[in-house]
């Protein structure tokens, strides 16, 4: 028996036909155990329901009850959809210990979820999905929530690791299920209800935040419903085209603020993805704060969706808003029959993969919908794992509705092909388009003068791909358009033994040796100039931070994993030696060898580079930015540009001698004198998009 295994069932049968064979996964409500059907002789999912367990006894019977009847509502609801987890059974256990729990039984699944595979593709640098990818993929879960919502029932925690793949994450059609039809209205019933359950429960929240609506968070947006999932459904969307999670923060509240903040929504744009001014605004509506200003199902949002790319909706019902009001009328529901909407997503996933419109002609059916009399808010339990998997049983709810009769179904119109796209923004060669966005800008535990951590949001800009190079500064100044770059160093205090040893790195004494390397020994103006006569200017302190680190709080470009030599050129063992040649005495960042005891050629590193593919943005050389140095206030700000003057000008990103982790996080800051000339100082630029 494993030593996890609380309630002691690994061993047992249960209901007379589930051997209970290996616990695989605990969480605070349920506790997940592979079975085999003894009759069958097939593997299955028991998902044991043990919150019950702590319920006040008066309240027990009542709750099980309800247990009882949401499962019954997920069977019906499976039956309808291959791409939802199968229900098989549902009933009563007694443990060892003489509790009667809840229990379902589910299909067994092998494969992953898609929060594993999207993790995975991230970890290998496999560039995320086109948006046509991206719906193929999901398609079959944007259509098995349209009809879980056509059936007034909504889901509340859409979440990639509730998108289960059962083959090839990147075959043209790869099966998925929407796992976790789950608990989270049991558990509210049972903490209403009292009992130990009450005081062990009540701080866990119902839903997943990083991919939760302004309802889930404040009641005061309104109620949650089939609009929360449209939600939900759009941020899962973004992250699969952009390889980053839409609602960033570093904790709770950070993250409630990006899903409730009016001045920033987290739609592709917004993440760096270029789509469509037509695709955008499906994800806009898609996302607004107010569930009214939503698409009330996500049948809508991803017909939207679909008319946004060219392609033809879906055919199948989808009831308006007002089918979720309070007291509506008892009738019958229009639902596409199973075998059409299966064909339908079949034949729309194919048309997609070859880039055609698909048009599947389906007939709808009446079916008759629970008794209308009966508003039950109970949620049930529901998943399907992978063998081994031993991730956390999220607390998910479904709602059942009560729907009024609909007007019959039609068969979807045809749709005429959106107008020819916007053209995306432009910028110069060897710059990249930041789309801008919203960041808390600094650190609350780095060093005092980068902080406080502040919320910034910038507009769209252009930065280089590159640090400025040798051979690119020396075109500029031939023409005569820019001063040339300094043979010498130049700072106050320099001594006689500083300018024997750190004057020969100056690139421009040798520049064909170093043409593909950074350009230094300039000062501000130089750099300023430099951008100025080849069509841009100096990247803003906040606008090199976005760029270098994005909106999720990461610690380094890359990530949060620490420096190394296969990141960035600081200093390693080959900068040490250099140092102990030359008499001076700085210490090793890490302790392997990256290749270049000084300046190496920009590009060196493209396992370093950051979400936005900016290049070098930390190591080889210190970087000018436009802004003088100031302390930050704590203030939120919107495209800051620092004061109007001051005494020393910020400098960013750590040089190839830099021998402290800190000072290659991008919120770190550091200032020189604008005048200085220095070995381990250049620069790159920035532009405003055309």
């Amino acid at each position: 028996m494993s030593q996890d295994d609380t309630l002691r069932l690994v061993g047992t049968v249960v209901a007379e036909k589930y051997r209970v064979d290996s616990l695989v996964a605990e969480g605070g409500f349920a506790l997940l155990y592979k079975a085999t059907h003894l009759i069958w002789k097939r593997s299955v999912a028991l998902k044991v329901f043990k919150a019950l367990g702590d319920a006040a006894r008066a309240n027990k019977e009542e709750l099980l009850q309800n247990f009882i009847r949401e499962g019954a509502l997920l069977a019906d609801l499976s039956e309808r959809s291959a791409s939802i987890c199968q229900a098989r059974d549902v009933g009563m256990l007694v443990t060892p210990a003489r509790e009667t729990i809840p229990f379902m039984v589910l299909e067994w699944l092998e494969g992953k979820s898609l929060e594993e595979v999207l993790a995975n593709e991230k970890a290998q640098q496999i560039p995320p999905r086109t948006l046509v990818e991206t719906m193929i993929l999901l398609g079959p879960i944007g259509q098995a929530l349209a009809l879980a919502h056509t059936l007034g029932v909504a889901h509340r925690d859409v979440k990639p690791a509730n998108i289960f793949l059962l083959g090839d994450p990147r075959d043209v059609v790869c099966p998925v299920k929407l796992l976790d039809f789950g608990i989270a209205k049991v558990v509210m019933d049972a903490q209403k209800a009292g009992g130990a359950f009450a005081s062990t429960t009540g701080a866990m929240t119902a839903f997943t935040p990083s991919y939760a609506a302004p309802e889930q968070f404040s009641r005061s947006h309104g109620a949650t419903g089939p609009w929360t999932d449209t939600f939900a459904l759009a941020l899962v969307a973004i992250e699969c085209i952009t390889g980053e999670t839409a609602l960033g923060g570093d904790d709770f509240l950070q993250i409630a603020y990006a899903a409730t903040n009016p001045t920033q929504r987290p739609t592709p744009r917004a993440l760096g993805a270029v789509v469509t001014d037509e695709v955008e605004a499906v994800f806009e509506r898609a996302l607004a704060i107010d569930p009214k200003a939503r698409y009330g199902t996500v049948g809508e949002f991803w017909n939207a969706l679909r008319v946004a790319v060219g392609q033809d909706p879906m055919s199948i019902a989808s009831p308006s808003r007002r089918s979720y009001l309070p007291t509506p009328p008892p009738g019958s529901i229009m639902v596409t029959p199973r075998a059409a909407v299966e064909a339908a997503a079949t034949a729309a996933a194919a048309a997609a993969s070859l880039g055609e419109r698909a048009s599947v002609d389906t007939t709808p059916r009446a079916v008759t919908p629970t008794d209308p009399r009966v508003a039950v808010s109970i949620s049930i339990l529901g998943a399907a794992v992978t063998a081994g998997f031993a991730g956390w049983i999220g607390m998910t709810a479904i709602h059942h509705f009560r729907s009024p009769a609909l007007p019959p179904a039609v068969p979807a119109p045809s749709v005429a092909l959106p107008p020819p796209p916007s053209p995306a923004p432009t910028c110069p060669d060897e710059m990249v388009y930041v789309p801008g966005g919203q960041f808390f800008m600094g650190s609350d535990d780095g060093m005092e003068k980068d902080k406080p951590s502040h919320n910034v949001r910038l507009s769209p800009f252009c930065i280089g791909i590159y640090e400025v190079t040798t051979s690119k500064y020396l075109a500029c100044s031939d023409t005569g358009r820019c001063k040339r770059a300094s043979r010498v160093d130049e700072w106050q205090g320099i001594t006689a033994a500083q300018r024997k040893t750190y004057d020969p790195l100056c690139n421009i004494n040798d520049p064909v040796a170093h043409a593909q390397e950074p350009i230094n020994c300039v000062d501000w103006d130089r750099a300023q100039n430099y951008c100025q006569a080849t069509g841009g200017r100096l990247p803003t302190e906040a606008e090199w931070e976005f760029a270098a680190r994005g909106s999720d709080g990461r610690q380094y470009p890359w990530g949060d994993e620490p420096p190394s030599a296969r990141y960035l050129n600081a200093c390693g063992s080959e900068c040490v030696a250099w140092q102990h040649k030359h008499h001076e005495d700085e210490k090793a960042m890490y302790a392997s060898d990256d290749g270049w005891p000084n300046t190496a050629p920009v590009g060196s590193f493209p396992l370093g580079k950051s979400r936005y593919g900016l290049m070098d943005v930390v190591g080889n050389v210190w970087e000018w930015v436009a802004d003088w140095y100031s302390p930050y206030t704590s203030g939120a700000a919107v495209d800051p540009k620092g004061p109007a003057s001051g005494k020393a000008r910020v400098i960013r990103g750590g040089a190839w001698n830099g021998g402290e982790a800190s000072w290659v996080r991008p919120t770190f800051r550091f200032m020189r004198d604008p005048t200085a000339l220095v070995y381990a100082v250049g620069f790159r630029c920035a532009a405003d998009p055309k």
